[in-house]
């Protein structure tokens, strides 16, 4: 058997379940940041720490040895936190083969900077931007890892790289769609955790059906205000990485989003959340960056702001909830281009 000409940076749930999918196809490398990581998937064929009860394909390799990579003449997926992202590709640039096509399923805004996770990609790693795809959707690890049925879209500028890339990925089960609206795709994926992030709060106090539909609903027109503003196409926003995903990840148990809306309306605060959750909450780490943009594009976006009221300034959720009923009643479709 040939060698893996795909490799997935990031051992995270996530970045494990796509190295699974490819793996039961061709072999794959799974990069790991921690050498320990790497030796217990390859002496266990499991990786419960961020995938439990999967077994992992025979076919995937783990090293934490960056040049493990430079096989990968296909197809690099990044797939770390967004925090780690900068990092891991100045680690791992060296070895980037240069005909690869390169997959951000990463779903974050650089704090500082305010750039997208494909952009972050292209300056720090000196990659030409058309290289670069980004992939989106309602995508719940778990789920997929255990071969239920998924979809997602593939975006990037050049429509031949992500026809490409979704031809290497898809599957029946797990369906993929392309897009050239690669602004619009990344920002869907950054900004959907900060909705999942009230509507868990909004689970947790019991605001019912109703009242998560509206958030939800509104939730959806703030990510369509700040993304027409920036140039998106807003019919992305109807689509799986907006929609869809704002559906699975305001929803589902499994999110790690909506888990720490549900932590925060206990009453639990972030500092001490954030070390208990089994994984990254990006919500939490993109508030800020959203509320930077929306400020630089002129765009109100007020669950971002209570969002981030209950992360960082000490406000009660019950209270951020409260104010944002009492607000005053607008033009559903203000602000929409």
């Amino acid at each position: 058997m040939h060698g893996p000409r795909v490799a997935v940076v990031g051992a995270g749930a996530w970045g494990t379940t796509l190295a699974t999918i490819v793996a039961r196809h061709e072999p794959v490398a799974l990069l790991c940041h921690d050498p320990d990581l790497a030796r217990v998937i390859e002496d266990t064929r499991r990786n419960d720490r961020r995938l439990p009860g999967i077994e992992l394909p025979a076919a995937l390799s783990a090293s934490a040895d960056p040049a493990t990579i430079a096989v990968a003449t296909d197809l690099i997926i990044f797939a770390v936190p967004s925090t780690h992202l900068r990092t891991e590709v100045a680690r791992v640039a060296a070895h980037v083969p240069a005909a690869a096509d390169l997959l951000t399923v990463v779903k974050g805004i650089e704090r500082g900077s305010l750039l997208r996770m494909s952009q972050v990609i292209a300056a720090e790693g000196g990659f030409d931007p058309r290289r670069i795809a980004a992939l989106s959707g309602p995508n719940l690890a778990d789920e997929i890892a255990r071969g239920l049925p998924a979809s997602a879209v593939v975006a990037a500028d050049d429509p031949v790289v992500a026809a490409r890339i979704a031809e290497r990925l898809g599957r029946r089960e797990f369906r993929l769609y392309v897009s050239r609206d690669i602004l619009g795709v990344e920002l869907c994926g950054a900004l959907k955790n900060v909705v999942a992030i009230a509507a868990g709060a909004v689970d947790e106090l019991g605001f019912g059906d109703n009242g998560k539909a509206g958030l939800m609903t509104r939730g959806l027109a703030e990510m369509m205000r700040l993304g027409t503003a920036a140039g998106a196409n807003p019919l992305t926003f109807a689509g799986l990485a907006g929609i869809g995903d704002i559906v699975a990840t305001c929803s589902s148990r499994l999110s790690r989003n909506h888990r720490l809306g549900v932590e925060l309306a206990k009453g639990r605060p972030w500092s001490e959340i954030e070390a208990t959750l089994p994984g990254t909450a990006e919500g939490a780490y993109t508030v800020d960056a959203a509320l930077a943009l929306a400020a630089r594009f002129g765009v109100e976006m007020p669950i971002a702001q209570e969002v981030h009221r209950a992360l960082f300034d000490g406000k009660s959720v019950q209270r951020c909830l409260v104010d944002l009923l009492s607000r005053e009643s607008k033009d559903e479709l203000g602000g929409l281009a």
